[in-house]
């Protein structure tokens, strides 16, 4: 099998018990108490608690010391794009005369992504490249037409309005999961046009077709998959790899696919202090 190999955790709402709020730090855990929709808190808890899980057994880790960072980009709070913050690997500090101690050797080729809609709550992770992922949930009352507007280009329109009514909302979302993958893979969420950043139909393998001119970071390669949740939840999952020819204008072009493996993050999660 080809393609940049992708681990997929799916875990639940219901699966936020009081026993995972040892793995926030104090940050995480102001955030948590100050929620106040109980929804978004458990997804919230969930998410941070699956995150420290999957990674630390990655990185030969406790789940606990898992370093997780969110800066924003535009006012510096706590509450942009998750990321792992691990030290440079490098000699520690000792004192005069004393032997060299060695420094832990961590791996900074992993990256991952966390995403929530619903009750459902998943995370991705890979290595030598970035990742995004999005999930989002079907239901009647969605207004397509206002949220098509903003988020497709006229492209894009075009050919979901030359839809039959009934298909136009589940065309929408598979549309909107790989622009969401794609920007939270680059880290810049949704602060481009999204009108300017155009992928492939949905009947068509993921890529992307152009890019906002106003991006200044491009991959060298990018690619996506899509997925199906639950066999009713749109979700894609994107990887976007920095190299030569970043930036130049390219970045259209496929990186050999990503090749997914679904993991159960509602078991991970219950055996978790078992």
């Amino acid at each position: 099998m080809t393609g940049h190999p992708v681990q997929v955790w799916w875990a639940r709402l219901e699966d936020a018990r009081t026993g995972l709020r040892a793995l926030l730090d104090p940050v995480e855990r102001v955030r948590y108490e100050s929620t106040v929709d109980p929804a978004g808190r458990g997804r919230f808890l969930v998410g941070c608690a699956l995150s420290r899980l999957v990674l630390g057994e990655l990185l030969g880790l406790p789940p606990a010391d898992v370093p997780l960072r969110r800066v924003c980009p535009r006012c510096g709070g706590p509450h942009g794009k998750v990321h792992l913050a691990l030290p440079p690997d490098g000699p520690a500090a000792t004192p005069p005369g004393t032997p060299a101690a060695t420094p832990p050797a961590y791996d900074h080729s992993v990256a991952f992504s966390v995403t929530h809609s619903g009750a459902l709550v998943g995370v991705a992770v890979c290595r030598d490249g970035e990742v995004g992922l999005d999930v989002e949930e079907s239901h009647a009352d969605m207004d397509v037409d206002s949220a098509a507007r903003v988020a497709l280009s006229d492209a894009e329109l075009a050919a979901l309005y030359a839809r039959p009514t009934a298909e136009r909302q589940p065309a929408f979302l598979r549309t909107w999961t790989r622009k969401e993958a794609v920007l939270k893979a680059l880290g810049v969420g949704l602060g481009v046009p999204l009108r300017e950043l155009e992928v492939s139909g949905p009947e068509q393998p993921p890529a992307v077709l152009a890019w906002p001119a106003r991006l200044a970071t491009r991959p060298h390669m990018t690619s996506m998959a899509d997925m199906v949740v639950d066999g009713t939840h749109p979700a894609a999952v994107a990887v976007a790899v920095a190299g030569a020819g970043a930036g130049d204008g390219g970045g259209q072009g496929e990186a050999g696919g990503v090749r997914v493996t679904v993991h159960d993050g509602s078991g991970t999660l219950a055996a978790y202090g078992r």
